[in-house]
């Protein structure tokens, strides 16, 4: 693959940081944008030098989003994850299309698809059903980069991870990596549910790979390890590679949703009880992208670098 420019916005961030440097480390000119060099959330970016910088790249990776808001702020926090992540995503892509760059490859969130997959697997096929508000927002980003596609030269492709984890993680799994060190005893160990994952670096590999395929011009991409694991599993996991045993008892799930719903902690407890399962098959053929690390591994990386 020759040497090309890639712009990465979000550079700064958890999986921004590995982006850059595995784009570097393949021989790629990087221009990584944070949040100190442009605000997200204008709808038309107004600055010469930056449009300057990104002329003759090949891609743009866009990374930057407003994300893992545990204590909301807003009065409208659909209005503020809009005004990031739909509003400052077109912004980008906008500013790009301009500058002719080739392809922007935009990092949406399996949660267009839902909360929740049941008793089937997520797929490209299925119709879009966001229910949170970062979700809504991702899910209007596509659809407006979607129009921007048809009326520019600027390739779109969508990649829509689920919950993706790491050394460095934060959000979610770094609260669980939290409370398995701390040895509380946790009340999943009743709970029977599957959920697709995926390491930053397999995430990191795969988002290359869609700034240059030929057959990934607009698509839309789910992407995860292919393995799946209950949340006992994950936390087990995560204790193991502590050197520790999980200290897990069994709760009835329905009694574990009344004691959340009480305490305004429905959607997090719904993340940790049901099934949120990923069809990463068209990743695989249609670009031939394997995952270089199994999730094992991967989250033993993940908890050596949380223990240092």
């Amino acid at each position: 693959m020759p040497m090309s420019k890639v712009v990465v916005t979000g550079a700064d961030g958890f999986v921004g940081r590995v982006l850059c440097e595995l784009l570097e480390s393949a021989g790629h000119q990087v221009l990584p944008l944070t949040r100190a060099q442009f605000v997200l959330g204008e709808r038309r970016i107004a600055n010469p030098s930056l449009e300057s910088a990104i002329r003759e790249a090949r891609a743009v990776i866009h990374l930057a989003a407003r994300a893992h808001v545990t204590r909301e702020a807003h009065d409208d926090p659909l209005g503020e994850f809009r005004r990031v992540n739909l509003h400052g995503t077109l912004a980008v892509a906008e500013l790009a299309a301009r500058a002719g760059v080739a392809r922007f490859v935009f990092v949406s969130s399996i949660g267009v698809l839902g909360d929740a997959s049941g008793g089937r697997i997520f797929s490209e096929n299925d119709a879009p059903s966001p229910a949170q508000p970062y979700a809504v927002s991702k899910w209007e980003a596509e659809q407006g980069l979607r129009v921007l596609a048809q009326s520019s030269a600027l390739q779109i492709v969508v990649v829509r991870p689920p919950l993706t984890y790491g050394p460095h993680v934060k959000g979610n799994f770094l609260r669980l990596l939290r409370l398995v060190r701390s040895g509380v005893p946790l009340p999943f160990g009743g709970v029977r549910n599957s959920r697709s994952y995926i390491g930053v670096h397999n995430l990191c590999e795969f988002l290359i790979l869609c700034a240059f395929h030929p057959s990934a011009n607009g698509r839309t991409f789910n992407v995860s390890d292919g393995e799946d694991l209950s949340t006992p599993e994950l936390l087990q996991l995560m204790a193991a590679a502590m050197g520790r045993k999980a200290r897990l008892f069994r709760c009835p799930v329905p009694l574990m949703r009344a004691a959340a719903t009480v305490l305004r902690k429905r959607t997090e407890l719904d993340r940790l009880t049901a099934n949120l399962r990923v069809d990463s098959s068209l990743a695989r053929e249609a670009l031939g992208w394997r995952p270089a690390l199994d999730l094992r591994t991967g989250i033993a990386e993940m908890v050596r670098s949380f223990v240092g």
